[in-house]
């Protein structure tokens, strides 16, 4: 599927930095969307604020595209503070709308905030409704909204911005990495069961929060620790971190990390929970291997997130590893085309084959997963007709056959291929010459055994109580 099948998108990233002395962040925070990118392309936002100035005075940007289509030359400039958020986003329910976009930026009779979220909440309808009653007015359709109003209203009883922040966290159920600017505390949240990754890092004198370790890497910080689950980090003018947990924290053994993170969603070179996201793509690919054991002459990969499965397959099985694609990266995003023609051309000329390289060969074929199975099948056809004589596709997850609730825009079962076929079936629709998917079981040895991890797309096994799926369909995350 990678990131070219309409279906099953990446999550959102989020970003804080507060610089104790007082330098300008606006551009660090730019450049870590920028290394975040990957986890969301249909909006994104900046807003900062100087903690010596005028309390409660953000200065935002935010708006539909790239990071380097909303901040054109000279917009950056204008956003100058020494602590701010950022947010990229894919939305979870298709709603494309400026409105939605992110960091939201409250102002109410305690100041300001300002809140970039990653994640989907499970009771978001519920308090919803429960502010619309009591007078609230929402301006999006997002759940983030609903978490800072929550966190607003707390702060007018609660002498902390970060006291308001706990009893909010502990009213809402689901998964959630949150960065929080106030006029003079920067703050970062994680939900108890870690869905949702969240890391600390330092930089000289500045502290930062971001969803990958990437991002810390690309503007110089180094990586402290990963934010706990169930934790509240908060930064203040002092410089310390000052941590408290949530009443609502898990045990560890019912905590659950997306194990999509791992597979697909995080960047191969971040390390999650002091799990190398490479490493974790490389054992998967080794057991697809064991699994499913083919005579060929070739391993290849779909880029992106297929290349290091294919690697670890490729050394698993001692079969060559090769690059049989090319990926054309100046091409338009395909979620914007029209019609579903028009997006899977635009699949064809993101990603053409290296004739040369796959002519004569029986090929492995590595992917991360098959959502509708319309982007396989024709990379297969493709590498047919480029002169490959046999097609073998190994898949590094278990097949999708359950709705995800947490923030991975997983479709309705309808629109599963493997929810209403078989494995031979699906063989056959995508015209692959033998399918092979991730056992279950083995997602385990990916991150090891002491890391639990959600499954429930798989397995139906969520590690919370779910809304129903007509609830499901009106929920919107990040």
């Amino acid at each position: 599927m990678s990131h070219y099948e309409t279906g099953l998108k990446e999550e959102c990233g989020v970003f804080g930095i507060y610089d104790l002395d007082g330098g300008d962040v606006s551009r660090s925070v730019y450049y870590g969307l920028e290394a975040l990118q990957h986890r969301g392309q249909e909006s994104c936002g900046i807003a900062v604020s100087d903690t010596e100035g005028p309390k409660g005075r953000v200065k935002s940007c935010k708006g539909i595209g790239l990071l380097s289509e909303v901040f054109r030359p000279g917009k950056i400039e204008e956003l100058n503070g020494n602590i701010g958020v950022g947010h990229v986003r894919y939305s979870t329910s298709g709603s494309l709308n400026v409105n939605n976009a992110q960091p939201l930026v409250l102002n109410y009779i305690k100041g300001s905030l300002a809140l970039a979220h990653n994640g989907n909440l499970v009771n978001a309808l519920e308090l919803r409704e429960e502010m619309e009653n009591s007078g609230a007015i929402f301006h999006t359709t997002i759940d983030s909204e609903v978490i800072a109003y929550c966190i607003a209203r707390e702060r007018v009883k609660s002498d902390k911005i970060e006291d308001a922040v706990k009893k909010a966290c502990d009213q809402i159920r689901g998964a959630f990495a949150i960065v929080l600017m106030s006029p003079r505390k920067l703050i970062g949240a994680r939900d108890p069961y870690g869905l949702r990754p969240l890391c600390i890092g330092k930089r000289d004198n500045a502290y930062i929060f971001a969803s990958e370790d990437c991002a810390l890497h690309s503007i110089g910080a180094e990586f402290i620790r990963d934010v706990r689950p169930g934790e509240i980090v908060t930064v203040g003018t002092d410089g310390e971190l000052r941590s408290t947990f949530m009443d609502s924290v898990v045990d560890p053994a019912k905590q659950a990390r997306c194990i999509f993170e791992y597979i697909y969603f995080a960047r191969l070179d971040s390390k999650i929970d002091g799990v190398s996201v490479y490493d974790a793509r490389i054992r998967g690919g080794a057991a697809l291997a064991r699994s499913f054991p083919v005579e060929a002459d070739l391993v290849v990969g779909v880029p992106d997130s297929g290349l290091a499965s294919a690697k670890g397959y490729s050394e698993e099985s001692g079969i060559p590893f090769g690059m049989a694609f090319h990926k054309n990266s100046y091409v338009g995003r395909t979620f914007i085309k029209p019609s579903q023609d028009e997006r899977e051309s635009s699949v064809r000329i993101k990603l053409s084959v290296i004739e040369s390289v796959v002519r004569g060969k029986r090929i492995v074929l590595v992917d991360d997963s098959i959502v509708r199975g319309t982007t396989i099948g024709n990379l297969i056809r493709t590498l047919k007709r480029f002169g490959a004589t046999e097609v073998h596709v190994r898949i590094s997850s278990p097949p999708f056959l359950h709705p995800c609730y947490f923030g991975v825009d997983v479709p309705s079962n309808k629109q599963l291929i493997a929810s209403s076929h078989s494995v031979e079936e699906i063989r056959k629709m995508i015209g692959a010459d033998s399918l092979g998917y991730m056992p279950i079981e083995e997602l385990q040895n990916m991150v090891g055994k002491d890391l639990p991890i959600c499954k429930a797309c798989f397995n139906s096994d969520y590690p919370m109580e779910v809304p129903t799926h007509e609830i499901r369909d009106l929920l919107e995350g990040c």
